[in-house]
């Protein structure tokens, strides 16, 4: 099972409370402004992600949501 994270960047407001919340530390502080001109929260790799849910518990903004699917194997 795999684990998509999905980042609103409209909702983003860098408070960075995901970041220091993830037991996998996957989550940082980009560069990336946003249209309030807030820097977007990104995924440093998403293989990581145990889908522990603890980044979209603490985000007051509900920006963050995983996404969970299998991966098909080749034949």
């Amino acid at each position: 099972m795999a684990t998509h994270v999905a980042i609103d960047r409209d909702l983003c407001k860098s408070c960075g409370y995901c970041v220091d919340a993830c037991p996998q530390q996957q989550l940082r502080i980009g560069k990336a402004l946003n249209a309030a001109g807030y820097r977007v929260v990104e995924v440093l790799d998403e293989r990581e992600c145990t889908a522990c849910k603890t980044c979209t518990v603490v985000c007051p903004e509900a920006a963050i949501g995983l996404e969970s699917f299998d991966l098909l194997e080749a034949a």
